[in-house]
């Protein structure tokens, strides 16, 4: 693990999450390929995505604006998640599931930001072995 990101256990999550959100959306019905499956890998995949992007980046500032993006994903799979559910894609228990892994990187997700402001405000460079 040579890459910041690659330390970062939100990031670690939500690749598993990434994997998890595949391999459910696999039988989803076919007239839902370019629909709730495509949006719903789309959702998910940008959640790591962007955290990998913001650690890559300069600033602080730069990381946490690429945090609330990912942030801003995970909501969306949650919502995504919802439909699926309510159309009968996904059973209960596997949804519970799958809510519980996306609060708990939604937490680690916050606390990445609030670490990120406070290294920012103290003009530190962020020390990802910390975090």
């Amino acid at each position: 693990m040579g890459r910041p990101h690659e330390k970062l256990k939100a990031w670690q999550l939500s690749v598993e999450l990434v994997t998890r959100i595949y391999e459910i959306t696999r039988p989803w019905p076919d007239e839902e390929k370019f629909g709730l499956t495509s949006q719903s890998r789309r959702a998910a995949v940008s959640i790591p995505a962007n955290i990998a992007e913001g650690a890559a980046k300069d600033s602080q500032a730069d990381f946490c604006r690429f945090l609330y993006i990912a942030r801003g994903s995970l909501s969306e799979l949650e919502t995504l998640l919802l439909i699926a559910k309510n159309l009968g894609f996904i059973e209960k228990p596997v949804y519970d599931g799958l809510l519980g892994s996306c609060g708990e990187i939604g937490r680690l997700i916050d606390g990445l930001l609030r670490k990120v402001k406070v290294a920012g405000l103290a003009e530190q460079e962020v020390n990802y072995e910390a975090l």
